[in-house]
């Protein structure tokens, strides 16, 4: 009978002497496009709404954003613009911004995002190594843009959004782009490509080294917003209006502008002004559930509220990330706003996200960054890359792989990652028992006194837990005994606290030789163009004996 049987089954593989012809599926390539083209036909009226100088909004559907961004390509293609060439904005959050992103990737050029908190000449320099020749600039940026093209011979055109073209001594074509919309001589297809094409390329901060461009791809753009929007992660509804503070120059503001709208969510776009009381205004007019932005923006959010008394019921949730979250701060956004606050980690060379706290988590604690979602894989090894024999528990340094995680930098031959695939991301970091990833530190940030280690993230942590300190930052300061010896700079909320009382809290919780020797009071944290606390400019001040 066995025999039987196998001699059917044989018979059925081999088709009785006829070929066997598996189905398929269709051919659908990943290209971003399809987050508009998906918003535009299924949520047609969904807004998105963009803040303007002295409280007004402007409001569109995502119908009419996608037909103004296709325009936007047509005339790109007038200019020359073809697929795989890079073109550069230097633009805040706002719709004319969205509309240009969406018609750069949609034609398959590859959007290059320039921070505007950076200087002419470090942006000249990524400028020169995309080699864009054009660039969409916002109204009031004109003379940082002014002053990167002089540096950059190549840029032939400025193309000027959200107010008016200064034509006052230019260094390159200058024009406005609205006027410009709709008067090309023709369509261009979107999504005509494959998807591993580039769609952006971001260069990295530079808080701890030199800024490397990190290229996105239709397909890890688009595998990497399917992952935010699982319901543990960002967990994105449609009856959301979600606001982008984080940058849509920096790490595709976490994602978001395709997110939103591939949820048919409403957009909200803060423009240039992200202070409290211009946030919290924006807040109330567009009813905003979810918003998104570094610590130090809720911060100020949350000073704005207790100056003022006002109240904002339709906040839900907020998202932070880019920094770690003091426990003080996070109780403090919670209660004054009553959201449920989720942690976050990642890196532009993540796309940026890495992992992300689950919403409404009941155990949720400010140093607890979340568990990782399906396509991003994490592992903790030794310092020579070694994977660590107990991947719970132990700390040890953070390698990370996935769809939406880099291969190779911008414009360099060599591998970004190891043999198996995986990249060093340079934290220090344990999972615990529950698979949630705790960052303890940056391996460059250790400090090496008396030839042992200090984690300064181990000692900000206890003391960004005392309620009146805002921010805290430890870096190490040359010494001639010990090599270097930590230093803890503090920027206060309230003042009445002596040194000795700021450093109290360490006795007991961190090695004795640990406590920092001194500690410098700042009327203002220095932040890196990307809103974390800039060591590098402590270091630079205060690092010296």
């Amino acid at each position: 009978m066995e025999l039987e049987y196998r001699h059917h089954l044989a018979g059925a593989e081999q088709g009785d002497g006829l070929p066997m012809i598996d189905g398929s599926m269709q051919d659908y390539p990943l290209t971003l496009d399809k987050f508009l083209h998906h918003a535009a036909k299924w949520h047609p009226n969904a807004e998105v709404i963009t803040a303007r100088d002295g409280g007004a909004v402007d409001r569109i559907g995502y119908a009419a954003l996608k037909d103004r961004a296709q325009a936007i390509s047509a005339l790109l293609a007038d200019f020359g613009v073809a697929r795989g060439h890079r073109v550069a904005t230097l633009a805040w959050n706002s719709q004319a911004h969205v509309e240009s992103w969406y018609a750069i990737m949609g034609m398959g050029a590859v959007c290059h995002t320039l921070n505007p908190r950076l200087t002419a000449t470090q942006l000249a320099e990524m400028v020169g190594q995309s080699q864009a020749r054009l660039l969409i600039v916002s109204a009031d940026l004109q003379p940082l843009a002014h002053e990167v093209v002089a540096r950059v011979p190549g840029v032939a055109q400025i193309l000027v959004i959200d107010g008016a073209p200064d034509l006052r001594d230019p260094p390159c074509t200058v024009a406005a782009l609205e006027p410009l919309i709709g008067s090309a001589s023709g369509d261009v297809a979107w999504g005509d490509f494959p998807e591993t094409a580039p769609s952006g390329l971001c260069f990295t901060s530079g808080t701890t080294g030199a800024p490397k461009g990190v290229t996105y791809t239709h397909r890890s753009s688009f595998l990497h917003t399917l992952r935010c929007l699982q319901a543990d992660v960002m967990a994105i509804r449609s009856t959301d209006s979600v606001l982008v503070v984080v940058p849509m120059f920096h790490a595709n503001a976490w994602g978001l502008p395709f997110a939103i709208p591939a949820a048919g969510a409403r957009l909200v776009l803060p423009g240039r002004h992200n202070d409290g009381a211009s946030l919290a205004r924006l807040i109330a007019e567009a009813q905003v559930t979810v918003g998104v932005a570094v610590p130090t923006v809720w911060l100020g959010l949350v000073e704005h509220l207790e100056a003022t008394g006002e109240t904002l019921p339709s906040l839900e949730r907020i998202i932070v990330g880019g920094t770690p979250l003091a426990p003080a701060l996070m109780e403090r956004i919670e209660t004054r706003l009553g959201v449920t606050v989720q942690t976050s980690w990642g890196m532009t060379e993540l796309s940026p996200s890495g992992t992300l706290a689950p919403p409404h988590d009941p155990a949720r604690d400010a140093a607890v960054s979340g568990r990782p979602a399906i396509g991003v894989d994490l592992r903790i090894t030794d310092a020579d890359g070694n994977p660590l024999p107990q991947q719970r528990e132990h700390e040890g340094h953070l390698w990370v792989r996935g769809a939406a995680v880099i291969d190779r930098y911008f414009g360099q031959d060599e591998s970004a990652t190891d043999a198996d695939g995986w990249f060093a991301t340079g934290d220090l970091a344990r999972i615990d028992a529950a698979g949630n990833l705790i960052i303890t530190g940056r391996a460059k940030d250790l400090i090496k006194s008396g030839g042992e280690w200090i984690n300064p993230a181990e000692i900000e942590a206890v003391v960004g837990a005392l309620p009146q300190v805002s921010l805290a930052a430890v870096i190490g300061r040359s010494d001639p005994k010990w090599g270097e010896r930590p230093l803890l700079l503090v920027e206060m909320q309230d003042d009445g606290l002596s040194d000795a009382d700021l450093l109290a809290p360490l006795r007991g919780k961190v090695a004795s030789w640990w406590i920092p020797d001194a500690v410098i009071r700042l009327d203002a944290m220095p932040l890196a163009p990307t809103g974390k606390i800039d060591k590098n400019s402590l270091r630079t001040q205060y690092g010296s004996a």
